[in-house]
């Protein structure tokens, strides 16, 4: 079935061709339908599936119909600042030709213009579970006449400690709503949230056997935890023209690799949640126009963030979670692009890799550096006063000489 076959408004049939769609992915072929006839959905869907653009169309349509007066009909809520950006504009795109408003809203920013916005009319908030409810409860946001609700990256919400303003949220809710579940990942903490909010939903799961894109190619090198940085100074230096994007495990070690580049004089940005909300936006349009090439991040950029044309991820440190490596080396490999996914393990993240590999059901390659080349690497780093085998080198050689001038 091709997207021109649908009873959807011609108005969004013309923003889906415009965007080059011809015909759904598996989890929007599945979805659609039952969003249309106004059934609740728990989906399962893993990042790079479509699944944003699943529930977009046929919000866009159901309110397009809809005559009553501008008020807020739908809430999209989102565990992170970026991907409530990012969904906002998809809903712009898709609903540029309709009447249909949508507003974004998220913690980290002055309240006073998204005040200003809401006051103005919206019909969709794509919102943060924080600043959603700041807002509710001021008395600025009224959700009494929701007719949909999404949830999208449930699982990431709840892992984010959200699960309180969740439930919180509900109560502002009506009763008779439809109600539209989307996570990565299912278990009996989902579970238990989902099904106290869906009413005899219709369950989707989009599971492929390989989680990961085909696009990908995945390496794994054994590499010290101090020797990290010179191996990443050397894939980065061999592919100037690369767009790298780089996860570490926290923002101390974000902020820490970022001066370790800047000290061998190569330029890059970082992303972590301990950025103003300014500065991640500025971070993040940055990257994506190729402005800067190199971006260090934190998981708070692996998941469902579009960020176009990654050559290579590169997981510097090995995620806690084994399903977060997926969400990371998704960034690359999108569509019909090629990727590269470069690990570098330390033998104290041998457990870590060890766990990625049984999620994956598949070993990623080992790629084997030579003593030679390991050596190389660490001496031809540009990092001044910080090759200390190289400087050990050098002290025997000119110990050395000295030697042997003092024998003559």
């Amino acid at each position: 079935m091709r997207f021109e076959e649908y009873n959807i408004d011609p108005e969004i049939k013309k923003s889906i061709e415009e965007l080059g769609y011809k015909k759904p992915t598996d989890i929007q072929f599945k979805a659609i339908p039952n969003i249309l006839k106004g059934e609740d959905v728990l989906a399962i869907a893993q990042t790079g599936t479509g699944k944003t653009a699943a529930f977009a169309i046929p919000i866009l349509h159901l309110l397009a119909l809809s005559r009553r007066k501008k008020e807020v009909k739908a809430v999209v809520m989102v565990p992170t600042h970026e991907l409530a950006i990012q969904i906002t504009e998809v809903f712009h795109t898709l609903g540029k030709y309709t009447k249909v408003k949508t507003l974004g809203i998220f913690g980290g920013v002055d309240q006073a213009p998204q005040i200003k916005q809401l006051k103005e009319g919206a019909d969709i908030v794509i919102a943060t579970p924080g600043r959603l409810f700041d807002l509710v409860s001021q008395g600025h946001l009224d959700l009494s006449n929701i007719q949909i609700l999404v949830l999208d990256e449930a699982d990431l919400m709840l892992d984010l400690g959200f699960y309180k303003d969740i439930r919180d949220m509900l109560r502002f809710l009506p009763r008779f709503r439809q109600t539209l579940f989307f996570s990565a990942t299912i278990n009996e903490k989902i579970k238990k949230l989902a099904y106290s909010i869906v009413k005899n939903p219709i369950r989707i799961q989009i599971s492929p056997k390989d989680p990961v894109s085909k696009n990908i190619t995945h390496s794994v090198m054994n590499v010290k935890m101090d020797d990290k940085r010179y191996f990443l100074e050397r894939l980065i230096k061999e592919n100037p023209d690369n767009k790298i994007l780089v996860f570490v495990r926290t923002k101390v070690r974000a902020e820490r690799v970022f001066q370790a580049m800047e000290r061998v004089g190569i330029e890059c940005l970082t992303m972590h949640s301990g950025k103003e909300q300014q500065d991640r936006v500025s971070v993040m349009n940055d990257f994506k126009t190729g402005l800067f090439k190199i971006l260090i991040a934190t998981d708070v950029s692996s998941r469902g963030v579009d960020i176009p044309n990654v050559d290579f991820v590169v997981n510097y440190d090995l995620p806690d979670v084994a399903e977060n490596y997926v969400h990371r080396v998704g960034r690359t490999g999108r569509g019909t692009l090629k990727g590269r996914a470069i690990t570098f393990c330390a033998p104290e993240e041998k457990e870590l890799l060890d766990a990625i590999e049984g999620f994956m059901d598949k070993k990623v390659i080992v790629s084997d550096i030579g003593k030679a080349e390991y050596e190389e690497t660490l001496a031809t780093t540009e990092e001044v006063n910080t090759n200390w085998k190289q400087l050990m080198k050098e002290a025997e050689a000119e110990a050395a000489k000295r030697k042997k001038k003092n024998k003559k």
